[in-house]
């Protein structure tokens, strides 16, 4: 099976690379992409909160920043056993992974919920909603961990 992990440079597209590594059997998995997705006109950089340059002012291109955020996310899957394609795409960032999950025939697709959202409770319209929405095959959203101190 082929898994699509979409990442938005986020901590939390980090934390939800590493929950399905927590639990998925790397014998029924035959590759894994780490997928990115540049917006061509985006106002704002995309951001790298997961690689080594974390924080650091953007000093190249977004495509630079997500080719960073990429590598520290197909990371988490090295000596893990499935073979891993680091990708850049470019467009829509729902639209893209909808589109690698049809072009490489996948099995599953890890996207994380609020990644770069403003708060816990913007989700409606969400990336992560419609990609569960119009994938062609199962999604596993992974949402924040609830912060300490909250109630459900």
């Amino acid at each position: 099976m082929h898994v699509i992990v979409a990442t938005d440079g986020s901590k939390q597209s980090l934390a939800a690379a590493k929950h399905l590594k927590s639990f998925a059997d790397p014998d029924k998995i035959t590759d894994v992409s780490v997928v990115a997705v540049i917006r061509p006109l985006a106002s704002v950089a995309f951001a790298d909160d997961v690689s080594d340059n974390k924080g650091a002012w953007p000093t190249g291109s977004f495509r630079d920043a997500a080719e960073s955020a990429v590598a520290s996310i197909a990371a988490v899957f090295d000596g893990w056993g499935p073979k891993v394609h680091k990708r850049i795409r470019s467009g829509s960032a729902a639209n893209e992974i909808i589109k690698a999950a049809k072009q490489y025939d996948a099995g599953l697709v890890v996207v994380a919920a609020g990644g770069r959202g403003l708060s816990d409770s913007v989700l409606v319209g969400s990336t992560a909603q419609r990609v569960q929405h119009y994938a062609p095959c199962p999604v596993l959203v992974v949402r924040p961990a609830p912060r300490k101190g909250r109630k459900a």
